[in-house]
């Protein structure tokens, strides 16, 4: 998680600088030679996934008030006393982390996180801060209080996952007799009215043709989720051939998602385990009989979940990272 403190005392400033050796990020005495407070809002609201006031409350919620737009892409704010009495989260509680990062914050100088969330103030289960902690997107944000507010009114919320979950269900949560009866559903693959946990854990492996463009990688990655009604927002990285590293579209197409991107030798390809769609002719033309699926096994560390498909010019495999989802908060 990249952090940012903001401090406009000496006092603040000293404890800024302590909280950020353990938890690091830069600090900023706002108004005091550095840049306003406006000014350092504006940045740090768009550049990291949280942000530390030390100060009083109320600067802290004039200063964001003009950036807050969604709770499922605003990051996470923690307002701590100068003093060190108090850590409050002002946004994204559970999405963003903020609630945990108040409660870290509170371990290191002795001050009491102050928690408002409902579901955490009656000790509930919170599917947002769980999905995170499973490495999850919520793919409808707006869903949420549906979950949450069953379970506030003390009725049971049911689930459906295509994965095994480790360890008991929290109370409140059942599971689901058919994925159509589910409040959320855990999957890759998002169907009807649940509140969907996609996990990102996909790699996608790319072969193309010289001179594919980005465009053209777009469409076919849209009719690739669309044929296998996966998730896009599962995909967590990519990966190919060395040959393809210099390729202009294949290199934007991937940073336009901002996937990391991973090349290896044919060399290589050829030790990735297990068993794979062989062609003679991209044998012939890299060295290799299959780019896309040995490519996604190599960076993902697990299997294939979607072999080669090709058109266009274009082929993907989907290949999925391990995966041990725990209904116990850490993970």
């Amino acid at each position: 998680m990249s952090r940012a403190y903001a401090a406009f005392t000496e006092t603040g400033l000293a404890l800024a600088e302590t909280l950020a050796r353990a938890l690091p990020g830069p600090v900023t005495r706002c108004g005091h030679g550095g840049p306003s407070l406006a000014e350092w809002t504006a940045a740090a609201f768009a550049q990291n996934e949280a942000l530390i006031f030390v100060g009083a409350v109320g600067i802290a919620v004039r200063a964001i008030a003009p950036f807050c737009r969604s709770k499922a892409s605003d990051p996470a704010v923690v307002v701590v006393d100068e003093c060190g009495h108090f850590a409050v989260p002002l946004l994204s509680g559970h999405l963003g982390g903020a609630n945990d990062l108040a409660r870290a914050i509170a371990a290191l100088c002795g001050a009491v996180p102050v928690i408002t969330t409902a579901t955490d103030a009656h000790g509930l289960f919170a599917v947002d801060e769980w999905a995170r902690h499973q490495n999850c997107r919520v793919l409808e944000p707006e869903r949420i209080k549906t979950v949450s507010g069953k379970l506030l009114a003390g009725e049971p919320v049911f689930f459906w996952s295509e994965f095994p979950i480790a360890g008991p269900a929290p109370a409140g949560v059942r599971a689901a007799p058919a994925p159509e009866a589910a409040d959320f559903a855990l999957t890759l693959s998002p169907a009807g009215n649940a509140l969907h946990l996609t996990p990102r854990i996909g790699v996608l492996g790319i072969g193309c043709r010289r001179g594919t463009t980005a465009e053209q990688l777009e469409a076919a990655f849209s009719a690739f989720c669309a044929a296998h009604t996966l998730a896009p927002q599962c995909i967590a990285a990519a990966a190919s051939i060395d040959l393809k590293q210099n390729e202009a579209g294949l290199l934007a197409f991937c940073a336009a998602h901002r996937w990391g991107l991973s090349f290896f030798s044919a060399e290589v390809l050829q030790t990735a385990p297990g068993s794979f769609t062989s062609s003679a002719f991209v044998r012939n033309v890299t060295g290799v009989d299959n780019v896309c699926e040995r490519a996604a096994v190599l960076a993902s560390g697990g299997s294939i979940r979607i072999p080669k498909q090709a058109g266009g010019g274009v082929t993907f495999a989907l290949a999925l990272s391990p995966f041990a989802p725990d209904w116990r908060v850490s993970s």
